[in-house]
């Protein structure tokens, strides 16, 4: 929730911005009081004069009086949820409080929001009594992810007879982040390993499991309880039990953000379907107890932070990964070599998903590469014709032919098609896919040959 008071202009300049705030009415009642000044001295008529004298100092009186109490107004917002998902809503509610002892004359409410979130909304509040509250609100939807600041709050006050208006603009303004839309995605065994837990996982050393028989060496930290006193009586210093647990199943997500792989822009695009396929899938991933990470085209990791294999604190790996997602955009790049090149050091072992734009026979043969050593690699490869609405060229399936003879499961993507379907055909023994994108859309299984997940 955000909150605050309108800053304060210099005097001069503050009664400068009052009488020109002098509405029509005000205008005609000054106009018209001068006029009838100006024929009384000339007539010597002392009644018109003082009927001019009034109708002159009436709107005067009225901006002095909207001037000296127009600071006692203050305003806050409060934002529910402060992130959403695509073509998600959420609520901004208005709150303003009159601090002053006297009461406010007509208010109108604005609040400035980007044009992806709709029209400003405006409100009108009658009279506010001293230290009287109103509270209005409005929702706020966006079909395309990012950071959209709401604010600053304007308002204009009025007197109660019309004459002057007043605009004032608060200074504190919030965020809503509108992340990438995120399927729930059916529990599959992808490469043996899908629960990222279990027997068959693999055990490193850390602090707290179950006791190892070996002892090592105190170190500076170490919780004294762990000491093995009959290991320290025979080497003569502090040794202490080292200890295991099962390590978390590694993953990574690389998305492919290049430019020049996408056609067409806006909610129904081919690069919105594969962030929001990505964001699906590694929030899948970490549900099942896996690590993942998020890698794109560049050779830039997304999550955040974590430890020095780069891979997110579990925690918070959600939120962060939603976070830098929504504000994500096509890279200037042209080739996956980059990717490459940060998957090469850790590739040993996990899980790799991929979602790729258009390949050509030559940025397929490095994503080939790609592939883990003693892992499974899944590609949602898009399909650039089907989503232009051309006829598939000669040669349009070499991509995917390139990645399933280096043992990737290969998926074709096309327009309509939903990841879950996809993500089901991919974990589904047996299945060959070469038609996948028609085969998921239509529940029909496709043949190919390749690797399977």
């Amino acid at each position: 929730m955000s909150a605050g008071v309108p800053p304060r202009p210099g005097r001069l300049r503050s009664l400068g911005a009052a009488f020109a705030g002098l509405t029509t009415r005000g205008r005609s009642f000054l106009a018209a009081g001068v006029a009838a000044a100006g024929c009384a001295y000339v007539l010597g008529q002392e009644d018109l004069l003082r009927v001019g004298l009034l109708l002159a100092v009436l709107p005067l009186v009225c901006v002095l009086v909207l001037q000296a109490g127009r600071q006692r107004v203050t305003g806050s917002r409060r934002l529910t949820p402060a992130r959403v998902s695509a073509l998600g809503e959420a609520r901004v509610s208005l709150r303003l409080e009159n601090v002053s002892r006297l009461p406010t004359g007509l208010l109108m409410l604005q609040d400035r929001v980007p044009y992806a979130l709709g029209p400003r909304p405006r409100f009108v509040l009658e009279r506010i009594e001293p230290g009287g509250r109103r509270e209005v609100s409005y929702r706020v939807r966006s079909p395309l992810r990012g950071r959209y600041p709401l604010g600053p709050l304007q308002l204009r006050l009025s007197d109660p007879f019309g004459m002057c208006e007043l605009s004032r603009s608060f200074s504190a303004y919030d965020v809503l982040t509108v992340v990438p839309r995120v399927d729930a995605l059916p529990p599959l065994r992808l490469g043996g390993g899908a629960l990222g837990h279990g027997d068959g996982s693999l055990r490193v050393l850390a602090l707290a499991g179950e006791d190892d028989v070996i002892p090592r060496e105190y170190r500076h930290g170490d919780d004294l309880r762990r000491v093995h006193w009959r290991s320290t009586a025979r080497h003569g210093e502090l040794m202490v039990r080292r200890e295991e647990q099962p390590r978390r199943a590694h993953c990574t997500v690389l998305l492919d953000t290049r430019g020049v792989a996408y056609e067409g822009a806006g909610p129904d695009s081919p690069f919105e379907w594969a962030v929001s396929g990505a964001a699906s899938a590694a929030l899948h991933l970490l549900e099942r107890g896996f690590t993942v990470r998020l890698l794109t085209d560049t050779g830039g990791l997304l999550t955040g932070p974590g430890g020095p294999d780069g891979h997110a604190v579990p925690a918070e790996a959600a939120g962060l990964l939603l976070d830098a997602l929504a504000v994500l955009d096509h890279s200037e790049g042209t080739d996956l070599s980059p990717a490459y090149d940060a998957l090469r050091d850790g590739s040993g072992e996990g899980l790799l998903i991929a979602f790729l734009g258009e390949l050509d026979e030559r940025q397929a043969a490095v994503a080939a590469r790609m592939r883990p050593r003693g892992g499974t690699a899944v590609a949602f490869v898009l399909d650039a014709d089907a989503w232009a609405g051309r006829r598939a060229a000669a040669g349009a399936g070499a991509g995917l032919r390139v990645l399933r003879e280096a043992g990737w499961t290969a998926l074709a993507v096309g327009p309509g098609v939903t990841l879950p379907a996809l993500w089901r055909l991919a974990g589904a023994p047996g299945v060959r896919a070469d038609t996948a994108a028609g085969g998921a859309a239509g529940g029909r299984t496709g043949t190919a040959t390749g690797g399977r997940a």
